[in-house]
């Protein structure tokens, strides 16, 4: 079977209200240019995969779909081809952010492909493995899966069970899966096409183990058929992304050269003697994996695009839609003038743009550290906990809006043709890879907390006082120009809160760090207690973990709202500047809203304050509604690629 859309080659170009162009001009930001012309040059007449293809028929439409979108310059832009080759980030983020209004499962296995299985050659390996692996996997000839997460072990990648033992005999390393529990498994290119894999394992260099590092391996040969000690598994079905070939890996004392080892960050000389230029084995671990970061930004930058591309048909579709006649409206009412209506979609709107706006600042940061721009491990930190909050928060908005947009249609949402459905559950995943939720907002907590994760364990050491002691008195708040610029606002606010007007942005930012700082002064009060119980400490701290995703999320959701108000600072458009401001105050209020039962716990609103802001966000939800076109194409996602047959005329 073959794809069913027959759109001529060219399409047309996009007709845009000049409010929704400028509107997309402020959410695209620093990043403009990239993103217009990324958009102007994508192959978009092959875009969508007919939804009645089995696996097999998808495994190969996505592959050959990969083939072609790479023949014309998209898929590996921006990644290098070789050791000499330039590292291009900026490209490669609004490449996938692209590829990421299409077909899902072709963004992800170009992800695979690239961003995983190439950015381990690139980032973890030397000259040699750069030149010689690079050019093929660039161009599709070399096909690699990344083989990371093992059955028993998900987000623990410390205790990975996958031994790499060096044998000085032959100078060898023996891959070996030692337990049904070390099998390799989810893993795209694994099932069907690959033919090498990115192995992480334990080193174990004369019998003394060094922790977790990579090496290539082959896993079949020409024929397709499994290399000696190498045995790889198909996990079918899934609940989405059928054109991902997501297989399993067992090694049994594979044997490869000692130079396949990615030995960036730490290898065995050729006397067999392992060296690194990083002597803490936890610094090592965790600077191989800040490498990595560049997988959860694009990550969270594809679920932003996912949400944006079903909040478009769904009110695209609520614009013309009509139910129940009524005075003045003898042919119906149309869906989007319910009150409701708008309820449910443009607060979700809303923060599609606030998460769009934290996407620029986090690729912009991005884009920074990995260009070469001068920088401190501490602004690498930041970054990988950026990347892990907004991930998080991102994919979590993502999986609620796309369902919310799919019941807004009622049946047509839940007709394949329509699209919403296959975007749902193609973006289910994204909750759990590049980083389950729940543990990457615990990471992010205990960022918040102290620096590394060996002071996090050590919680008797003053050390970890210490930095209990500076995250509580305000400390860890990064000093940005954003954030400068939001507590000026906020200190506008602070003399008399409830007497400031609830569209007031310095009462949103002074909401926004009130809810952030006490949440986290009195988690570290909690920990510091619990540091000092003579009970089971485990336990102790195990019970916090509610507390601690609340922290996490009150701190990632002030970044965000730090990053609308200096996008709309920046913004010098008079009509968009003033729609942007009410979006935002959309989006502060509907997460003010949300907890209000916290705010009025802990006195920071009076109830009939509380009762107040849901009013105010339904008087937002009427005046942005003439403005809701414009506000979906400012989204940044064309028309023309939404290929929803309830939108057709």
């Amino acid at each position: 079977m073959t794809s069913t859309d027959t759109r001529p080659s060219s399409v047309p170009a996009e007709s845009l209200t000049a409010l929704g162009s400028r509107l997309r001009a402020a959410l695209d930001g620093p990043f403009a240019a990239e993103r217009g012309a990324a958009r102007a040059a994508f192959p978009a007449q092959n875009l969508l995969r007919d939804p009645e293809m089995d696996i097999a028929e998808s495994r190969e439409w996505v592959l050959a779909r990969l083939r072609e979108l790479d023949g014309a310059g998209f898929g590996s832009a921006g990644v290098p081809n070789g050791a000499d080759a330039v590292n291009d980030p900026l490209t490669a983020v609004v490449t996938f952010e692209t590829l990421a209004h299409g077909d899902l499962s072709v963004t992800i296995k170009s992800g695979v492909q690239w961003g995983l299985f190439g950015g381990a050659v690139m980032n973890l390996g030397n000259a040699w493995h750069r030149d010689t692996y690079l050019p093929d996997i660039t161009s599709l000839k070399l096909l690699g899966a990344f083989a990371m997460t093992e059955l028993g072990h998900g987000s623990d990648v410390q205790g990975l069970e996958t031994t790499i033992t060096y044998i000085r005999e032959t100078d060898e390393f023996d891959v070996h899966s030692p337990t049904p529990g070390a099998t390799k498994a989810y893993l795209g290119n694994a099932a069907t096409h690959g033919t090498m894999a990115a192995v992480f394992g334990q080193l174990v260099v004369d019998g003394v183990q060094h922790g977790v590092h990579t090496i290539l391996v082959p896993i079949r040969d020409d024929a397709g058929a499994d290399v000696p000690g190498v045995t790889t598994g198909d996990q079918g079905h899934k609940g989405g992304l059928l054109g991902v070939d997501n297989g399993t890996l067992r090694f049994d004392h594979l044997r490869v050269p000692r130079r396949m080892l990615l030995d960036r960050y730490g290898g065995v000389t050729a006397e067999g003697v392992y060296e690194s230029s990083i002597e803490n084995p936890n610094r090592r671990f965790f600077t191989m994996l800040g490498t990595l970061v560049r997988g959860r930004v694009c990550i969270a930058a594809a679920s932003g695009i996912a949400a944006r591309r079903a909040l478009s048909i769904s009110v695209r579709h609520a614009l013309r839609r009509r139910q129940f006649a009524a005075p003045g409206r003898p042919d119906g009412v149309l869906l989007l003038d319910y009150q409701t209506h708008q309820r449910r979609l443009l607060p979700l709107v809303a923060r599609s743009y606030a998460l769009g706006f934290a996407q620029n600042e986090l690729t912009g940061r991005l884009v920074h550290i990995q260009s070469g721009g001068a920088h401190t491990e501490a602004d690498q930190r930041e970054l990988e906990l950026r990347a892990a909050g907004i991930k998080a928060m991102t994919s979590r908005f993502a999986n609620d809006a796309v369902q919310e947009a799919r019941e807004a249609c009622g049946g047509a949402g839940y007709l394949s043709e329509n699209r919403i459905v296959g975007i749902r559950e193609d973006v289910d995943v994204f909750a759990t890879f590049e980083g389950d939720n729940t543990v990457l907002l615990q990471l992010v907590a205990k960022g918040m907390l102290g620096s590394y994760a060996e002071e996090w364990k050590a919680l008797d050491r003053a050390g970890m006082m210490q930095a209990l002691t500076r995250a509580a008195g305000g400390a860890f708040a990064e000093r940005t120009s954003a954030r400068l610029l939001a507590e000026r606002l906020a200190d506008t606010a602070r003399r008399g809160p409830e007497q400031t007007t609830l569209v007031d942005r310095g009462w949103h930012a002074l909401m926004f760090e009130e809810r952030e700082k006490h949440v986290l002064e009195s988690l570290a009060r909690r920990i510091r207690a619990a540091s000092k119980s003579s009970g089971d400490r485990f336990e102790a701290i195990n019970r916090l973990g509610g507390h601690m995703q609340f922290a996490a999320r009150a701190h990632v959701e002030r970044q965000v709202l730090d990053a609308f108000v200096e996008a709309i600072e920046g913004c010098d458009d008079r009509e968009a500047r003033a729609v942007l401001e009410r979006v935002c105050s959309l989006y502060a209020l509907s997460s003010i809203h949300d907890d209000r039962a916290w705010f009025m716990e802990h006195q920071r609103i009076s109830t009939g304050r509380a009762k107040a802001i849901g009013d105010q966000i339904d008087a937002l939800c009427r005046e942005l509604r003439p403005h809701a076109l414009p506000l979906v194409e400012g989204l940044g996602i064309p028309a023309e690629w939404l290929r929803a047959a309830v939108l057709e005329d």
